[in-house]
């Protein structure tokens, strides 16, 4: 049986806090705490507010490129310039969305730049320098395996679902191929993405506004190892590999 729980009274986090020490104070209000086989999904916007990830777009001072774009999309071009400044390529920009592949690999709209939940007007909160490596940090801390979560929109899906952006004490993906399924037929193309998953899952137990970051999932120890483990950054799809572009 797997059970999630969100962790209650999360506060404010602010740049500098000890994000580890506030997780842990409130799991201790859960019965039971944290436990070495638990996973401990955290979205990344907390983990961003305590390293600092965060931007006054009135400190911003936009270039030609920004202006360009938000004129042409709608948006606030010293926005535009901290999303510019966060993309490692922009691969399309269309009906006020902005497509970016970011310096960690990741497709998503803005660089992953969002003003929603950034505890101050005129602010907005980037993504993890290495979220994996802020995961790892976090795992020693609290001794349980952690996810970092941020919303993504899917190609060809209405909608956003949390995915895994940094993780550290779980196995990120599950490769079948070479298994056989319930009629014995060989697979060759399933791996299923459990870091995802658990991110995905974690959502369904917090509000966007309901100030729970953190919920522990119970359940899962299978997917949990001894070692950090290659984290999230073995679930981005090399640019290689992708068939769309």
């Amino acid at each position: 049986m797997i059970a999630l729980a969100a962790l209650p009274d999360v506060p404010e986090i602010r740049p500098g806090d000890d994000l580890a020490a506030i997780l842990a104070q409130a799991a201790s209000r859960l019965e039971g705490g944290l436990q070495p086989t638990d996973i401990l999904a955290i979205a990344h916007k907390v983990v961003s507010k305590a390293e600092g990830r965060t931007v006054r777009l009135a400190e911003v001072f936009p270039g030609w490129q920004a202006l360009e774009l938000a004129e042409q999309h709608g948006k606030n071009p010293h926005h535009m310039q901290v999303i510019l400044d966060e993309a490692q390529e922009v691969l399309r920009a269309d009906r006020g969305r902005i497509i970016c592949r970011t310096k960690h690999g990741f497709v998503c709209a803005n660089a992953g730049v969002d003003a929603s939940n950034a505890g101050r007007p005129g602010t907005v909160v980037l993504l993890p320098e290495d979220p994996d490596a802020s995961a790892r940090a976090l795992r020693r801390e609290l001794g349980c395996a952690i996810v970092i979560t941020d919303s993504f929109g899917r190609p060809w899906r209405h909608g956003q679902a949390e995915v895994a952006i940094g993780c550290a004490g779980l196995v990120p993906a599950e490769d079948w191929r070479g298994q056989t399924d319930a009629d014995d037929r060989e697979l060759s193309a399933t791996v299923i993405a459990i870091a995802d998953e658990v991110a995905a899952a974690a959502d369904l137990v917090r509000g966007k506004d309901s100030r729970e970051p953190a919920v522990r999932v119970r359940g899962l120890a299978r997917y949990v190892t001894a070692a950090d483990g290659a984290g999230a950054a073995a679930l981005i799809r090399p640019p290689e590999d992708d068939l769309f572009r």
